[in-house]
Formats: C-alpha cells, structure tokens, sequence
C-alpha cells in the first residue's frame, strides 16, 4: 500500500519505459486516470484502459512503439509531493525543456495540462513535469 499513489504511478510509467516494456499495470486512483488521460492527450501514451482486477481496478498503460528519434516518453519527475506542495498562478505556470515538454497541474477544473490550464486561466498544483 503506498502513501503517495501519483508517485507510486510515475515510477511505474518510468521503470516499464526505462526497461522496455511494452505495457505497464497499476493500481487504479481518480488522479492516476487523469493523468493517464493528460499523457494520451499529449501524445506521450498510445493508450490506456481501466479495468477489474482481483485486488480492485487497474490501469493498463500501453506505450507508443520506439521510433529512430527514439522514446515519445523520456521522461517523468514528480514535483509536489506529500511532504512539499508545490502550486502555481496562472500566470507563473512553469514551462519544461523551454516548452518541449509539458507540465501536468491539479486545477479546480480538474488535472490538465500547463497549456490547457494557461488557456483557461487557472492555476493550482503542480503534479508532475513529463518530456
């Protein structure tokens, strides 16, 4: 049972990516599916499925196949955590590799990412920066 569940999540994503692997399952959470959701949007996933498992719900992530570019997703870092929430205004929403990556923000519209938040004028919690 981990304590922070989008941390648990990113590491998951991160490992699967690092080794290979086609497809990675996890633990379903309302978050977790979002931002699953933000990362097919943007490209960075070729898809992902929730679904019934023994121990509860899961999310199946499947990755985009590697190009001669290489990986759509290189990589993820987790930014607020438990113990150091991180927030931005909607004008201060960071930007990530000089805009080639993207931002992930828990906004009270919802998780979006930094782009469709700045269109919308909102801020909130920075979650996770994903290239």
């Amino acid at each position: 049972m981990s304590t922070d569940t989008v941390a648990d999540m990113l590491t998951r994503i991160r490992n699967a990516n690092t080794a290979g692997h086609s497809r990675v399952s996890m633990p379903a959470s309302r978050v977790g599916t979002e931002i699953a959701r933000v990362l097919k949007d943007e490209g960075y996933i070729a898809g992902f499925e929730v679904g019934e498992s023994e121990q509860g719900q899961k999310i199946d992530i499947t990755f985009k196949p590697k190009t001669p570019r290489g990986k759509s997703l290189a990589g993820l870092r987790r930014i607020s955590k438990p113990g150091l929430r991180v927030y931005a205004r909607k004008t201060e929403i960071p930007r990530v590799l000089g805009g080639l990556g993207i931002v992930i923000l828990s906004t009270s519209h919802g998780v979006m990412s930094g782009q469709q938040a700045t269109r919308a004028g909102l801020g909130g919690e920075v979650v996770c920066y994903v290239w």
